[in-house]
């Protein structure tokens, strides 16, 4: 790599320098498109080598994954912004679901998690126990409390399973046409609120 490499600006840690190819990867996906976004594209925007960025990427659907892992987290702040003062765990689950289908397809980055395939969050990645184990840990962020509501740990675990399955479905398998958000309401209060009105019961043989 040539001196001039990093534009001039050589990352002082190797924490540093995955983000920036983050970042660059980021702008190339924006002014490209993430089909079209190559690992060369990510090696020119930095000045670098694609040996560089090999050295901390081996693939640029590493990359991507990680563009997309850290709109995740911005948009998890949205989704609790938009939960603020809900505090039935029935409500905030389906309002929260709702929001989920309308928005992660229209967010940029986010949505590079449905180009993704089976390894991505809403293909058979969306049942990895890290996945899982991340969306209870979205569960905690909601303005519910769910001891008073009889939810034990293992049971956030099982809902954070379930709202994963169920996004996977509906944003994968869109139906045609696509229902309205009041339909999406009414069909998530129907048949997924009920199990959230009362303490869970445990499954068998789950401990």
């Amino acid at each position: 790599m040539g001196h001039h490499g990093w534009g001039g600006r050589p990352p002082a840690s190797n924490a540093e320098a995955r983000q920036r190819i983050i970042d660059a990867t980021a702008r190339c996906i924006d002014r490209h498109g993430v089909t079209k976004t190559t690992l060369s594209d990510v090696a020119n925007e930095l000045g670098v080598t694609r040996q560089t960025v090999y050295r901390h990427f081996a693939r640029i659907s590493d990359i991507v994954g990680e563009v997309a892992a850290q709109g995740a987290e911005s948009f998890v702040d949205q989704l609790v912004a938009h939960l603020r003062g809900v505090t039935d765990p029935a409500e905030a689950v389906v309002e929260g679901m709702v929001f989920c289908v309308r928005t992660i397809p229209t967010e940029p980055h986010l949505s590079l998690l449905l180009q993704l395939g089976d390894s991505g969050a809403f293909g058979r990645g969306a049942t990895t126990g890290d996945a899982i184990a991340y969306g209870a840990r979205m569960l905690h962020r909601f303005p519910v409390d769910w001891a008073a509501a009889g939810l034990t740990e293992d049971d956030l675990g099982g809902l954070a399973e379930m709202i994963m399955r169920l996004l996977t479905s509906f944003l994968q398998n869109p139906s045609d046409p696509a229902p309205d958000e009041a339909r999406l309401r009414a069909l998530l209060t129907r048949w997924l609120a009920p199990a959230l009105a009362r303490p869970s019961a445990s499954l068998p043989g789950s401990g």
